[in-house]
């Protein structure tokens, strides 16, 4: 179990500085270039080292929400992100996304309740609509890569959800 950014010291503080508010604005490049900083990092500590032992790696976030957060959500597009995967990642990508997607109200509701926002929870409700559409985009173009849960059901529910997710996942791995 890891995340991005972070999973590795170096990477986190790579995440401090990605989520803090700072005097000076963090251009939309810099963060994804941040961003592909903490992943190489973290790819090469923590991830290659894991599969190279035959664990599983489960992450909270990974590439997809790169071309969500960045990508749309910033208005840098595919085709930077593309490039930066293929330059930090080669041919490494997830055999399983879990997207939890609920209605926008809620999930802004949601990171509301937990207390005090970080920079990307402040963002305006248009970007939050730019990165869900960018990831549902993704989903219907590689559905068979995602699990798109209802993240409005209970927990118990949810939960269950990602473990019929994973099941499946299992049952037609190649292993």
């Amino acid at each position: 179990m890891t995340r991005e950014p972070g999973g590795t010291p170096v990477a986190e503080k790579i995440r401090e500085i990605l989520l803090a508010e700072h005097s000076e604005p963090i251009v939309p490049l810099a963060e994804l270039l941040l961003v592909f900083a903490a992943r190489a990092q973290h790819i090469e500590q923590v991830i290659k080292p894991a599969l190279a032992r035959g664990e599983w790696v489960i992450s909270d976030r990974f590439t997809d929400a790169t071309y969500a957060y960045q990508g749309a959500g910033r208005d840098l597009g595919v085709a930077k992100v593309e490039l930066l995967e293929q330059f930090v990642q080669g041919s490494m990508r997830p055999d399983l996304t879990v997207f939890l997607d609920v209605p926008l109200e809620t999930g802004l509701a949601r990171i509301t309740q937990r207390g005090q926002l970080d920079r990307f929870e402040k963002e305006p409700t248009l970007f939050f609509e730019r990165v869900r559409s960018a990831y549902l985009h993704r989903i219907a173009e590689s559905p068979a890569r995602y699990a798109h849960i209802d993240a409005g059901q209970t927990i118990a529910e949810v939960q269950q959800d990602i473990g019929l997710a994973l099941h499946t996942l299992l049952d037609t791995a190649d292993l």
